[in-house]
């Protein structure tokens, strides 16, 4: 059997049973009745570390931005802050849009770019937000945008200029107007919320005393997977975030845990107790075509499919301490992938399918490590001692996972060379259980 931090990990259907016995980590979650409530900015980010290479830039106060409801050029610096790719300097007062930049102040001030821009409320309510974006180096204007959005948009509007930022000045698409969902707990009180990549704004999508684990992202990012624990055992349940309908997918005799979403989104693959042992199982989304996939007397657990879908990593006690293995998704032999320690658990695969992150026990601590899975090296890229559930996001760049810092439950977000870290402080709540979705929103 595994030990008593694996045994009391989300994803172990014996444990998850025994509603009283569960710590801290069982008790993260919570899932009964739909709230729709808007979710208050919570989060204090601290951002750390020095990157091997970062793009200096200047990013002005948005003229006006009062006005906008919203700090806006604070978001866009934050988001750029994290990606670990720039390195934000003081910019002065009284840029906007319109301005034309004098290049060699800008140069002098060491800024290979700079952006400003303004935020106007028009009459009919909406904020009218518009950026320019400017190559200092080169001297040229790199062009620019204008968003009209409601005021309950002006934050995600924020997130978009950092993505086109990012993208005009790395050729890669960011991430900053994607969704994380994570889990808190306040109180009695246990939330699934949906939020934006910065951990701020979004809804609660559920509410409950009742425990909830394990969210997952469908792949077009309009559906959860979670297990719920308010029938007093576990069950996997699917929700829609637009309607807030919700149907449970796998209720079967014993413990329903772990679901992970297919590619396509047609499947989800989980681990189920209902014929002994733990073992995983693929369903399709319309809860049809429940078939098995593993046959061993081992636990099986926290699957994972390749972003190609013909590959599913999990985890498994079968040679004697957990460890991930990976096998066709169609079934058949696995194939041991972790090989450095005795004891690692929680995979999760990079958009590309090059890189696998996992948690791995040092003595007694738990730390998130990256593995290259075509040369098999391995790198320790977190430095504290209880992380959990590591989630790439969808451009592949990025980490979240939870942990503890200084007595609380805290999310980080960190660089894949463990570089630059961005610890999420929550001011209310605990959190844990992070996973990221998918582009498109």
């Amino acid at each position: 059997m595994f030990s008593e931090r694996m045994t009391d990990h989300k994803t172990f259907p014996a444990a998850a049973q025994a509603l009283p016995s569960m710590n801290r980590r069982h008790l993260m979650g919570a899932a009964a009745a739909l709230c729709t409530a808007p979710a208050l900015a919570q989060f204090r980010v601290e951002i750390s570390g020095v990157g091997g290479t970062q793009l200096p830039i200047a990013i002005g106060e948005f003229r006006s931005e009062a006005s906008a409801g919203q700090p806006v050029a604070a978001i866009i610096r934050a988001d750029l802050e994290r990606s670990g790719q720039f390195r934000v300097i003081d910019a002065a007062a009284g840029l906007n849009e319109t301005s034309q930049p004098v290049w060699t102040d800008w140069r002098a001030r060491q800024a290979d770019a700079l952006a400003a821009g303004s935020a106007t409320r028009l009459a009919d309510g909406r904020v009218d937000l518009r950026y320019k974006l400017w190559d200092v180096v080169k001297g040229q204007d790199l062009g620019g945008e204008a968003h009209a959005v409601a005021p309950d948009d002006v934050r995600l509007a924020a997130h978009r200029i950092a993505d086109t930022i990012y993208q005009k000045l790395t050729g890669e698409r960011g991430v900053f107007a994607t969704r994380m969902a994570y889990v808190t707990k306040a109180g009695g009180r246990y939330s699934l919320r949906v939020t934006d990549a910065d951990g701020e704004g979004g809804q609660i999508a559920l509410g409950s005393p009742d425990p909830i684990i394990s969210p997952a992202w469908s792949p077009d990012g309009k559906e959860l997977a979670y297990v719920s624990f308010e029938t007093r055992k576990a069950v996997v349940w699917l929700q829609s975030l637009a309607t807030g309908q919700r149907r449970a997918l796998a209720d079967f005799r014993g413990s329903n845990s772990a679901p992970s979403f297919s590619p396509d989104g047609q499947s989800l693959v989980m681990t189920l107790s209902r014929e002994g042992g733990s073992q995983l199982f693929l369903i399709r989304r319309d809860g049809s075509g429940l078939r098995r996939l593993t046959q061993s007397s081992a636990i099986d657990t926290e699957a994972v499919f390749s972003p190609d879908g013909q590959q599913i990593f999990f985890v498994s006690d079968r040679g004697g301490g957990p460890q991930v293995y990976r096998m066709p998704a169609a079934g058949g032999a696995a194939e041991r992938v972790s090989f450095s320690g005795s004891y690692n658990i929680s995979p999760a695969i990079s958009p590309d399918g090059k890189t696998l992150a996992f948690v791995t026990r040092q003595g007694g601590a738990f730390k998130v490590c990256v593995q290259d899975l075509g040369s098999g090296a391995v790198q320790q890229i977190s430095d504290t001692s209880e992380d959990e559930s590591p989630s790439f996001a969808p451009n592949g760049r990025l980490l979240v996972y939870a942990t503890r810092v200084g007595g609380r439950d805290v999310l980080m977000t960190s660089t894949l060379d463990g570089r630059i870290k961005a610890k999420l402080v929550s001011t209310t709540a605990d959190v844990r259980e992070p996973t990221w979705g998918p582009f498109g929103r």
